[in-house]
């Protein structure tokens, strides 16, 4: 614990894989007693009390009713992130307990991040390097070949920010783009990134030659592309999933991949994660894996640090939050 004189704000910890991110540590504490909740949970009587606010970082500390009833005084729960799919926010909001995320500082390099898997996958990226490495490559093959991207289409699933940014980029490499969200985007947002609006999801699977979840994680969207809708996919399309890994049914993506339904598949996200060692996924060579990185850059990760300090001092001040999450 720090400075008792400074509000109480409860992390899951200081270090290690399942903590606070290590650099952010020092900037924290000029603003706030952190108490860890192994710290917490070994003296619950006395730091319960003097909890304010509660810092989520990769999802942890969770918040479980539990929990809240043992923090008396907490006024704010910051999430790091856009999404929200760990956090019961009718439980939290039936506490009086605000909540706020990150949405603005994740959506630069989650895009990116979104055009660099979608590239990978379809020039074959990850399969290439290991063929050029490999210490039994003799010769490269002149029938290594991939997907071309410029000129094809391009399905974003979901159009927030991280999506529309998604398309700000691919107009870059000339690709015809088509949406599927829940509200259509403006006139002159659309006609910015020349995108068209598909009120039906199928028309937009079987039009697209890459298709980008980029959908928030709700009891709507979950299962959201199963064996159904990979069916009406082209089979030379490559699903992209930058959301979560409950957007799709992975066993019926499995089997779209080891049949030929689809060409591939390229997966920040997964359920669970990581994947248990021996999952098909892991094993098949049209599948391309990061390890849920989206956001994991030193800039946007001190964005996300500076904006969740924001909002938990507004919150303590008696302020507007800013990315305060409202209930719907």
């Amino acid at each position: 614990m720090g400075d008792l004189d400074l509000p109480g704000v409860l992390v899951s910890d200081l270090e290690g894989p399942h903590g606070i991110c290590e650099d952010h540590v020092e900037d924290l504490k000029r603003h706030f007693n952190l108490i860890t909740m192994q710290d917490f949970l070994e003296n619950k009587a006395q730091l319960g009390p003097k909890i304010q606010a509660v810092y989520i970082w990769g999802g942890r500390p969770a918040i479980s009713q539990e929990l809240l009833h043992s923090l008396p005084s907490l006024k704010i729960v910051a999430s790091a992130g856009a999404g929200l799919d760990h956090l019961d926010l009718g439980l939290v909001a039936s506490f009086g307990v605000k909540v706020a995320n990150t949405p603005h500082a994740v959506s630069s390099p989650t895009a990116d991040l979104g055009m660099a898997l979608l590239l990978a996958a379809a020039r074959r990226v990850v399969e290439g390097h290991q063929l050029a490495v490999s210490p039994h490559t003799e010769d490269f093959p002149t029938d290594y070949m991939g997907q071309q991207v410029t000129g094809a289409t391009l399905g974003i699933i979901g159009m927030g920010s991280i999506g529309y940014k998604i398309a700000q980029r691919a107009r870059a490499f000339e690709m015809k783009i088509v949406y599927h969200n829940r509200k259509r985007r403006k006139l002159e947002e659309e006609e910015a990134v020349g995108a068209t609006y598909c009120e039906r999801l199928d028309d937009l699977l079987q039009w697209s030659d890459f298709v980008m979840l980029a959908v928030s994680l709700t009891p709507h969207t979950q299962g959201l592309i199963g064996k159904r809708e990979l069916r009406l996919m082209k089979p030379t399309a490559i699903l992209i999933n930058i959301g979560r890994g409950l957007l799709v049914d992975q066993d019926a993506l499995v089997e779209a991949l080891q049949t030929g339904l689809i060409k591939a598949a390229a997966l920040d996200v997964t359920h669970p994660e990581p994947l248990p060692r021996d999952h098909p996924l892991l094993k098949l060579k049209n599948v391309t894996l990061t390890p849920h990185i989206g956001s994991a850059t030193h800039q946007a990760r001190r964005q996300i640090m500076e904006n969740l300090v924001e909002s938990i001092l507004a919150s303590l001040s008696g302020l507007p939050i800013p990315n305060e999450v409202l209930l719907k």
